[in-house]
């Protein structure tokens, strides 16, 4: 697996991120099998569009930690963006919101991903990231509360999925400071091209392009799924930065 020390800070450098999808009820051993097919330094796991049970996710992100391997989570509805503390108390490193259309959205999220004085994430939780580097996770009081929330605010890395025209037009208002990643959902992108027969874009590679200069003097980075080796390389051609990929890529 790849170096995983800082994964917030090689993303805001550019690095070229390569990560993989799992289903959320793999258990270790079926994780470490995935991690084995390729050089990944994050795994994947999807709520929006897939089962999803909070002890799985839990369960899964403690296989993960034992692994090293930092677990990125799409939550299920950008309407859920105020539980995201909540689900970063099972133990994700990361979170993807869906859907995101406007600066009150980003501004939800990032209020409850980072921990004051930054955001406003509550406090708690025993399986949260790395949390034993800072006291007995069994035992709250051992915890230092201030270490941990700094260490979170440094490392935590929050994408948002840009999915409409609207999205893509605004981009550069969309990536506040507090965000990591602008992510894509080429379906829904395409639908909301077709539903504007006068849309300024009329492809998907169009609007990542638009993405892309509107983020060129920034630390924010464009992630976008890739189904084949071809799609991977033009992309990371485009500049494209942070990847998912299929297994064995």
């Amino acid at each position: 697996m790849a170096d995983n020390s800082n994964l917030k800070e090689r993303i805001h450098r550019g690095e070229l991120i390569l990560g993989v999808g799992a289903p959320v009820h793999f258990n270790r051993s079926q994780l470490e099998d995935l991690l084995a097919q390729g050089d990944y330094s994050f795994v994947y796991v999807d709520s929006q569009h897939s089962a999803f049970c909070e002890i799985d996710l839990e369960n899964f992100c403690g296989h993960a930690e034992q692994l090293g391997i930092p677990v990125q989570f799409r939550i299920q509805h950008t309407r859920h963006t105020y539980l995201v503390g909540r689900f970063l108390d099972l133990g994700p490193t990361g979170i993807m919101v869906p859907e995101v259309q406007t600066t009150a959205e980003v501004d939800e999220a990032i209020s409850y991903f980072y921990y004051p004085q930054v955001g406003r994430r509550s406090s708690g939780g025993v399986n949260r990231r790395n949390l034993s580097a800072f006291g007995k996770p069994t035992d709250p009081a051992s915890i230092d509360r201030l270490a941990y929330a700094d260490w979170w605010n440094s490392n935590g890395f929050l994408a948002i999925q840009l999915e409409s025209v609207e999205a893509v037009i605004n981009a550069r208002k969309l990536a506040k400071p507090g965000i990591d990643l602008l992510a894509f959902g080429p379906n829904d992108l395409r639908f909301s091209m077709e539903s504007l027969p006068h849309s300024p874009f009329q492809t998907v590679d169009e609007c990542i392009r638009h993405v892309l200069e509107q983020t060129r003097d920034s630390t924010v980075q464009v992630s976008l799924g890739a189904a084949t080796a071809e799609q991977r390389d033009k992309y990371i051609e485009m500049g494209v930065t942070v990847l998912q990929v299929q297994p064995g890529m």
